[in-house]
């Protein structure tokens, strides 16, 4: 019975009484004091299946999720789905795509060219398999493509090279594929028939063995008769698909034709017809769509033309008898043909409509004092009354200037005299600052002289460019190498105060512990940003509400539909006529406002160069991308974060920066642009969280060297270098690199010596630290227009790109 498993009692299991000890003692009920204790409500008992109906409940799950994957397989390509995406991304420059495109046209199907006669976007139609599918090349070199391509697509399809599989741009295109998030893919090896028959099988196991790691158990198609294309064609058809989340829970679209038409005010801008097949969520024309690198815009209007890629074309009416009769103007028939078969499915609703404002206009009087109310004025008008006092004054003088009249026995105090010294510093400073910057503008040509001095940098530039991008990446990892050996150390200036020099600077009790409020001393730039009460219940809701369907708008998912957007610049069609992807996304509630994003990111083992806090980094985050200077802090459950001022290397680190709010879950890369334009991958991540109220703290250590050592006391020096900054520093604890703990006694003299207090006897080679603490907010400088990337310099190998540096 024990190796059967537990017993479970029947429906006939007897039922003892409880035991009643106690209740006959009133102790407990007078210690409750009258007391009623809380009644536990009785938890309806689940009924519990038997051992058959258990294993028949699994059988019914497992075949509900096999329908589920059959459905969606069934589904994709088909009459009633959209066409079967197959991207075909060439990893070697040896392994050409043409070829590959040549035998997957060879199929005894229809082929359907897709934009303006392209040779490398087709459709392929197969009544006989009931499938149809669309093939789109990736621009060899163009990372953007490649990755806007893979965004949308079903399938990937990887072209390797018999001999060495990829190279090192290969290598590049693979990690940053791995890291945005990879759909379902396919690995073809053209070309093997062209390698000598003894070579084939080293080759083979060459090839298999390099593949290992990047995809395990993935299987080769070679690619050199049409019979084992028509094998791959059905393997991409049967495989299981992979889901992406970001763009699973959006309705996304990739432009199979594209048209512009300006508008009245100006040719630049003007209305953009979009067509192609809808795919992931239902589509509210209500909504925003994001293009993909050029903006958020609003529709106007869906219409649902007829399908240029139907498996069963329909005949029209009196097409027989068209025949037999003389045609006098073909493209006049056509087009009012095409007119009529348009249908209108859906048209915006400018009340319902999603506005495009991003950030918030804020109001500068908005924290200003209101208008004083009734009673406060006759509380103000009361305490005048009681207050009053009787001066006399010249002749003529008003109750204004009366009031600042001072008598001779009436003594103002010491606080007030301090006061008043202050705020005449303060008047000095700024009368100061006022002659200087009159000074300024009274010499304009020392201003002309400043900003003409950029010809001379690069003349500088021209004559030795490489020197000097040596010698800044030399003291850029100087630096990095001085943070890692003494972490968040400065030097006490000796030109300035240390009190004045760090006045925005605070001490802590402790880092984990002491509060800090969130909204205190916000930068200006907080009052443009959109926050949420609670992000993660907003989100619950909203997905929630996607996977109901309750969202506005009719079900085309799969549909081939026109999108007119509008206010487009002439750009994005130039772009799509020079064989750009045109990609757009449906953009969720609140997703085109502006809030500070969190990305959990790790550095990419590939790049070493060393890359500080508010860089220009490029991001790359679901299906945005732009440019922005970001923090970086520590990864801490605490409600307060340590800013680093490096990307490490060994640890995972929160990237925060100022950028449209994304729902996640979302992948994000960073590339760093180099001189000679090429993007180096940087770091790869996800989207963490929108919160503007998560508080990154940069710390300052302030070093002293103990200069005599009593038993629990001792002379600390170099720490400050006058007595008011150790007075000043008083309150704040110290510590030291060996454990010990102790608070400044009093300063020593007038040239910062001071004594200090431990809980233990220092050592002479201790160090005495002294922490400070500031919060710090990322730099406004979001740009959503990125640069398109220089293709990525090859080389025939299979090794990883670092390898390939250090040989």
């Amino acid at each position: 019975a024990a190796a059967a498993g537990a017993h479970r009692p029947g429906p006939l299991k007897q039922q003892n009484k409880a035991h009643k000890g106690g209740k006959h003692s009133g102790a407990a009920q007078r210690r409750a004091g009258g007391r009623v204790p809380v009644k536990a409500q009785a938890r309806r008992r689940l009924r519990e299946l038997s051992r058959v109906d258990r294993r028949h409940q699994a059988l019914q799950l497992r075949r509900q999720r096999k329908e589920a994957v059959l459905v969606e397989k069934r589904s994709l390509g088909s009459r009633d789905g959209p066409p079967h995406l197959v991207v075909l991304v060439p990893l070697h420059s040896r392994a050409a795509a043409h070829d590959t495109l040549r035998l997957l046209q060879s199929q005894d199907a229809a082929v359907v060219r897709v934009g303006e006669g392209r040779a490398d976007d087709f459709a392929l139609l197969c009544p006989r398999l009931k499938q149809r599918w669309r093939f789109v090349t990736a621009q060899a070199g163009n990372l953007h493509a490649v990755l806007d391509l893979a965004k949308v697509a079903d399938s990937l399809l990887f072209i390797l090279d018999p001999a060495d599989g990829w190279d090192s741009a290969g290598e590049h295109c693979l990690s940053c594929l791995f890291a945005q998030g990879l759909p379902t893919y396919a690995l073809a090896v053209p070309g093997v028939t062209d390698l000598p028959p003894k070579k084939r099988i080293d080759a083979k196991k060459k090839l298999a063995k390099a593949i290992e790691k990047r995809f395990p158990e993935a299987k080769l198609f070679p690619l050199s008769t049409e019979q084992e294309s028509c094998l791959l064609l059905r393997h991409l058809s049967a495989q299981k698909q992979r889901h992406l989340a970001f763009r699973d829970r959006r309705a996304h679209l990739l432009a199979a034709a594209a048209e512009f038409v300006p508008s009245q005010e100006s040719d630049l801008i003007g209305t953009l017809k979009v067509s192609g097949f809808v795919r992931g969520q239902t589509l509210n024309v209500n909504s925003l769509v994001h293009i993909v690198g050029h903006g958020d815009f609003q529709l106007s209007q869906v219409d649902a033309p007829p399908d240029p890629f139907s498996l069963n074309p329909r005949v029209v009416k009196g097409q027989k008898r068209s025949q037999d009769m003389e045609v006098q103007d073909d493209s006049v028939n056509g087009t009012n043909e095409m007119e009529e078969d348009i249908k209108v499915l859906m048209k915006a609703d400018p009340i319902k409509q999603e506005s495009l404002q991003s950030e918030v206009v804020p109001d500068p009087m908005e924290g200003e004092q209101t208008w004083p109310t009734e009673e406060e004025l006759q509380e103000a008008e009361a305490s005048l009354k009681a207050n009053r006092r009787v001066v006399k004054v010249p002749k003529g003088t008003s109750k204004y200037q009366a009031a600042w009249i001072v008598d001779d026995e009436e003594g103002g105090s010491e606080k007030d005299d301090d006061d008043d010294d202050i705020d005449d510093d303060m008047m000095e400073e700024a009368v100061s600052q006022e002659g200087e910057s009159s000074a300024e503008e009274e010499q304009p040509a020392e201003e002309e002289c400043e900003t003409m001095s950029i010809s001379e940098c690069l003349r500088d530039e021209q004559y030795d460019d490489k020197v000097e991008e040596d010698e800044q990446m030399l003291e850029r990892y100087k630096q990095e190498r001085m943070d890692e050996m003494f972490p968040d150390e400065v030097d006490t200036p000796r030109d300035v105060p240390a009190r004045v020099r760090f006045q925005k600077y605070r001490g802590l009790k402790s880092f984990r512990t002491s509060p800090w409020d969130p909204k205190e001393n916000l930068p200006r730039d907080y009052a443009r940003i959109f926050q949420f009460q609670d992000f993660s219940r907003t989100r619950k809701n909203l997905f929630r509400q996607i996977e109901k369907e309750e969202t506005e708008g009719a079900s085309v998912v799969g549909w081939y539909v026109t999108l007119h957007v509008c206010n487009v610049p002439v750009s994005v069609m130039e772009s799509f006529k020079e064989g750009k992807p045109l990609v757009l996304f449906s953009l969720l509630p609140h997703e085109q406002k502006m809030s500070v994003l969190n990305f959990l990111v790790r550095r990419h083992p590939s790049n070493s160069e060393p890359v500080r806090a508010k860089e220009e980094l490029i991001f790359h985050c679901g299906f945005r991308r732009f440019r922005a200077s970001p923090l970086f802090s520590q990864h801490t459950s605490a409600d307060k974060h340590k800013l680093e001022r490096f990307l490490r290397p060994d640890a995972a680190l929160v990237v925060t920066v100022y950028a449209p709010i994304t729902f996640p879950p979302a992948s994000v890369l960073l590339f760093k642009q180099r001189s000679n334009g090429m993007h180096d991958l940087i770091a790869t991540g996800s989207l963490l969280s929108v919160d503007p109220d998560r508080i990154v703290v940069k710390r300052l250590v302030l070093s002293g060297h103990p200069f005599k050592i009593f038993t629990k006391t001792a002379v600390v020096r170099y720490m400050f270098f006058n007595r008011e900054d150790v007075m000043w520093f008083k309150p704040v604890e110290l510590r030291t690199k060996w454990g010990r703990r102790g608070h400044i006694k009093e300063p020593l003299g007038t040239h910062g010596h001071m004594k200090c207090h431990f809980d233990g006897q220092l050592k002479s080679q201790d160090t005495v630290l002294l922490n400070l603490y500031k919060r710090v907010f990322p730099k406004w400088t979001y740009d959503p227009h990125v640069p398109e990337p220089v293709p990525w310099l090859r080389s025939e190998s299979l090794l990883p790109v670092q390898e390939v540096e250090m040989e």
